[in-house]
C-alpha cells in the first residue's frame, strides 16, 4: 500500500471510529447551532478543525510541542461542552457574524486539542520528521473525508427533525448541545477519576 492510502485510511478510520466517540460528538455540538442551508459555514468550521488538528501533529512530531496524556483526556470533553454552552448561549441573531468568527477560532483552537490525543502515535508512525509531508497530507485528507461524511449524516438527520418533522431549531440546537454537554461532563469526571 502506498503510505498516501496508508494515512488516508489512518486518517478517516481515526476520525470515524465510534469508540472514541468524542471527536463524533465534537461534530454534533459543532454542528447543532446551524441549519442545512449554512451547509458551507459548517464546511469552513470543520476544515477549521482538520487544520488545527494538523497543527498539533506537526508541532508533536517536530518535537516542538508536549502534554501529558491525562490532561488531554480531561481537555477533549471541555472542548464539547465548551462548544455546546456556546451554541446555547450564544444564539442571538444580533451577533451572528461575530459569532461565526469566534465559532472558526475555537474550531481551529479545539481541533488543536484533539490532535493532542492521536500525535504520539502519529509521531511514532513517521519515525522521520523530515518525511512528515505525505503522512500528515494523507491522515489530515482521511479525517477530513470522515468529518465530511459524518457531518453529512448529522446535518441529514437535522434537516429531518427540523424540517420534516417541523421541531423548532432553538428547541433542536437545546436538546442536542444539551446532551452533547451532559456527555462530555461525564468524560470530565471519569478522567479525573
Amino acid at each position: 500500500m502506498h503510505p498516501f492510502e496508508f494515512y488516508l485510511k489512518l486518517g478517516f478510520e481515526h476520525i470515524a471510529d465510534m469508540t472514541a466517540y468524542d471527536h463524533i460528538l465534537f461534530l454534533v455540538a459543532l454542528c447543532a447551532v446551524y441549519r442545512i442551508e449554512e451547509w458551507k459555514k459548517i464546511l469552513i468550521l470543520v476544515t477549521a478543525f482538520t487544520i488545527g488538528h494538523s497543527i498539533t501533529l506537526v508541532l508533536v512530531s517536530l518535537d516542538l510541542f508536549s502534554i501529558p496524556s491525562s490532561i488531554i483526556k480531561f481537555l477533549i470533553p471541555l472542548t464539547i461542552f465548551a462548544t455546546a454552552i456556546h451554541n446555547v448561549l450564544g444564539s442571538d441573531q444580533a451577533v451572528k457574524s461575530v459569532k461565526m468568527k469566534r465559532n472558526y477560532v475555537m474550531a481551529l483552537f479545539f481541533g488543536m486539542i484533539h490532535g493532542m490525543d492521536f500525535s504520539n502515535y502519529f509521531k511514532a508512525l513517521i519515525m522521520d520528521p523530515s518525511d512528515i509531508v505525505v503522512p500528515l497530507l494523507g491522515f489530515n485528507v482521511g479525517i477530513e473525508l470522515g468529518q465530511l461524511l459524518i457531518v453529512f449524516f448529522i446535518v441529514g438527520i437535522a434537516f429531518i427533525f427540523l424540517h420534516l418533522l417541523k421541531v423548532k431549531h432553538r428547541e433542536w440546537n437545546l436538546f442536542i448541545s444539551g446532551a452533547a454537554a451532559g456527555m462530555s461532563l461525564v468524560s470530565m469526571v471519569e478522567s479525573i477519576s
